[in-house]
């Protein structure tokens, strides 16, 4: 399994936001979307603040595959579901800490369950 050097880990979370592309289902990117990104031990999540309505979020939801830049990282992705739990309750957490200068109006939907239930695992795909 392929995973994130300690040097990708660190320069996507110090960043701010996260550039997504989605892949569409003829392998080409769609147009990047910033959105939040958040670290938990060394895998990296990502969440739609919109819930299963965010455009891009539905477009993940095709190929499970994409293209990713943030704090100097271009990469292309794979994009996993994640349910469990324990590992949710520690991406609120994450949220929280990382984004807590932006107030409520803006965390409190990142940690709402209908963000959580749109939680995806970053995979860095290696050619």
């Amino acid at each position: 399994m392929t995973t994130w050097t300690n040097d990708e880990l660190s320069k996507i979370d110090a960043a701010d936001e996260l550039r997504i592309a989605p892949l569409r289902g003829d392998g080409t990117p769609r147009r990047p979307v910033p959105i939040w990104v958040v670290r938990h031990g060394d895998d990296l999540f990502v969440r739609s603040y919109k819930g299963h309505d965010g455009r891009w979020f539905r477009a993940t939801q095709a190929s499970h595959q994409g293209h990713i830049s943030a704090g100097g990282v271009d990469q292309d992705v794979t994009l996993t579901e994640e349910s469990d739990p324990g590992v949710n309750e520690a991406i609120d957490a994450a949220y929280r800490a990382k984004y807590s200068g932006y107030g409520g109006a803006y965390v409190d939907p990142m940690v709402a369950s209908e963000a959580r239930g749109t939680t995806l695992k970053l995979t860095p795909e290696r050619g």
